[in-house]
């Protein structure tokens, strides 16, 4: 389920690009600031540790691995991380800026009308696409955040939080021209639509095993999204 948290928390959406972060940020675990070098170095083994995550449990993959996927020692990997866990999260911190944008997609258009059923289509397929182009790290952060691991469950919150905070502002503006019921709760209705399209894109392949084709999921979340937001039944011809 998507957490509640409140918006516009300090820096509750920033996550930084490798380039962008601070030299305590990017320190090493001996104390020392990586130059260019060992800055290309970092981001090989996270780029191999993205990789490998796609063909191996994160609970089999070790340091050694990927340091030899990497051309690299052990020692040095621990230079950078000090785990493999430590590592997924810098890799999650970088899905987690993307994530911010799919807010986006809520608040640019209007959701009036024919506008509003391109939008709830537009909020299903690019939920969708984002999760399928990080399926191997939200599958760690599922799973960690799931079984309590806090880091996790804070990422996991933060990335899913830009999205509920933009259905909120459209619902709630929905709630204030009497298109919805005054007494409707639009932070609510944004957790429960969040973690819907968290659950089947988590779940997608599941439906295609039992011949639910993924164009049909997708229509029937926009469906569902429309009709939530707006109140109103989706055009008839969709």
């Amino acid at each position: 389920m998507a957490d509640r948290v409140e918006p516009g928390g300090p820096d509750e959406n920033e996550v930084l690009a490798d380039d962008e972060l601070t030299d305590a940020e990017l320190r090493a675990a001996d104390g020392r600031v990586p130059g260019r070098r060992g800055r290309a170095t970092r981001q090989r083994l996270l780029a191999c540790t993205a990789d490998m995550l796609g063909t191996t449990s994160f609970r089999e993959l070790r340091v050694v691995d990927i340091a030899r996927e990497a051309g690299t020692s052990p020692a040095t990997f621990y230079q950078y991380f000090p785990d493999v866990e430590a590592a997924i999260l810098v890799l999650a911190e970088e899905v987690a800026q993307e994530a911010a944008g799919l807010a986006d997609l809520v608040r640019g258009p209007s959701w009036k009308g024919r506008q509003g059923w391109a939008a709830s289509t537009a909020v299903a397929d690019g939920f969708m696409d984002f999760w399928e182009r990080h399926r191997a790290v939200m599958r760690v952060v599922e799973l960690a955040a799931g079984e309590g691991d806090q880091r996790f469950h804070r990422l996991r919150t933060r990335m899913l939080n830009p999205l509920a905070t933009a259905f909120t502002e459209v619902v709630d503006g929905f709630r204030k021209e009497g298109r919805q019921p005054a007494d409707l709760d639009p932070m609510a209705v944004a957790g429960v639509l969040v973690s819907m399209l968290a659950h089947v894109a988590a779940h997608r392949y599941g439906f295609e095993f039992w011949g639910i084709r993924s164009e049909d999921t997708t229509r029937t979340m926009a469906r569902i999204i429309f009709t939530t937001v707006t109140g109103q039944k989706p055009p008839a011809d969709v």
